[in-house]
């Protein structure tokens, strides 16, 4: 079994490409279970952000799994998916542990280094655990890879490198049209993203702020968290029109601030700043053609939040994560021989208590003294003749070709391939 990932990412293709394919947050559950249900699939969770898409599998079967994943994947795309196809990127074993750990210690994200990805791959694992789609190998695998996410802030300054997408956002609001302290502003949505936009303008000195929420309970819950006021999203429209700035986070089916309601709320022509942080968009892009209005999206802030990462810091986590994947790997390899070990020491076991067996049936009158004497010496025999080849095994585990070498010693010591695999095997390293 074998760890597939199938993604695409603001690294890899267009914002305005990779929000067709962009699942609505309920949909994910969904196409976990449909990546589960597929032929050549054993467990299955996904990450899905506001820039990228990726779903992990355990497969038995690689080309089979990649068409079934990436269409799946693609699905949402309808007629676009021939399009898409060239921007899907696909990591297989080895690749695709390296890859979810330099996602989880930020190196992948479009803001290099910042934190929320952390969060949202715990979310991607606890997700899989729910629905009963992550098992030992991912449940492992993802563990692993949050303590490398953590290690990386813990030991470096990554995660204060580079700016948030928020702060990135109101950056540009500001030398388009002014600091945050003082203004009016909205934010639409009530989840991680929009947790984050609350905190940072409340920071920033904002003279107001309105959670606008679909679910009105969500919406009060975040807004008590910072002395804001909740609105419900019936209320949209009359919120448009008493702020200054907004921030749509939500990620909703269509769009939710369009080009009329932006035209209705300021009838006066005072200027007016719409941030888009969601995907599938919550802002209608054609309000950026009102006259006085700035529109900034994820596609605006790409650029400028590559440019932003501190050199040294990258280059820091970078060696964490190459340590992290080597001592992982390394790990994995030496668990696929240790049934085959496990399984020769017990056959070896077996062979001396055979004899001794015999041994009893041929000296009945040994004495116990003895018969332990001659027990001691075989057994003595028995592991230093199973010692080096077994410390060598272990040691070629960590190069090419360790599965074949596990294979070689059961074959060359004719081990039964059921009592290799009835051996527990350290969780989840398969």
């Amino acid at each position: 079994m074998s760890v597939l990932v199938v993604g695409v990412s603001h690294n890899s293709a267009p914002v305005s490409l990779l929000e067709q394919v962009a699942p609505e947050r309920h949909a994910v559950p969904k196409l976990v279970q449909a990546v589960t249900a597929c032929e050549h699939v054993t467990e299955a969770t996904v990450i899905a952000t506001c820039n990228r898409v990726e779903v992990y599998a355990v497969v038995d079967r690689f080309h089979g799994s990649v068409e079934e994943l990436s269409r799946l994947l693609l699905e949402p795309a309808g007629e676009a998916t021939e399009a898409l196809l060239s921007h899907l990127y696909v990591h297989y074993d080895d690749g695709a542990v390296s890859h979810l750990f330099q996602v989880a210690a930020g190196l992948d994200s479009m803001a290099v280094g910042e934190g929320q990805i952390l969060g949202q791959t715990r979310d991607a694992l606890r997700l899989g655990q729910e629905l009963g789609t992550v098992g030992p190998a991912l449940n492992v695998l993802f563990q692993q890879a949050l303590r490398v996410g953590k290690r990386s802030r813990a030991e470096t300054d990554i995660d204060s490198a580079a700016p948030t997408l928020v702060t990135a956002a109101l950056a540009r609001v500001a030398r388009a049209q002014g600091e945050i302290a003082g203004r009016r502003v909205a934010v639409v949505g009530a989840g991680s993203m929009a947790g984050l936009a609350t905190a940072t303008v409340s920071r920033l000195g904002a003279a107001s702020v309105t959670v606008v929420n679909r679910t009105p309970a969500r919406a009060e819950r975040l807004a008590a968290e910072y002395a804001a006021t909740p609105a419900a999203l019936a209320d949209l429209p009359q919120v448009l029109a008493d702020v200054d700035v907004v921030l749509a986070c939500a990620g909703a089916t269509g769009v939710l601030v369009t080009r009329a309601m932006v035209e209705d709320a300021r009838p006066d022509g005072r200027p007016m700043a719409l941030v888009d942080l969601a995907l599938p968009h919550d802002i209608d892009p054609a309000v950026g053609e009102v006259d006085g209005v700035v529109r900034i999206d994820l596609a605006d802030l790409a650029d400028e939040l590559h440019a932003s990462a501190a050199g040294r810091e990258v280059a820091q986590v970078r060696r964490i994560v190459s340590e992290e994947v080597a001592a992982f790997l390394a790990a994995r390899r030496s668990s696929i021989v240790t049934p085959t070990v496990v399984a020769l020491r017990s056959m070896a076991t077996s062979v001396v208590d055979a004899e001794m067996e015999r041994l009893d049936h041929r000296l009945p009158g040994l004495s116990e003294a003895d018969r332990a004497e001659v027990l001691r010496t075989v057994r003595r025999v028995a592991d230093k003749l199973l010692h080096e080849p077994t410390v060598r095994v272990r040691e070629l585990a960590n190069e090419t070709g360790a599965v074949s070498y596990a294979a070689a010693l059961a074959e060359l010591f004719a081990l039964d391939p059921d009592a290799v695999e009835a051996v527990t095997r350290p969780e989840g390293l398969t």
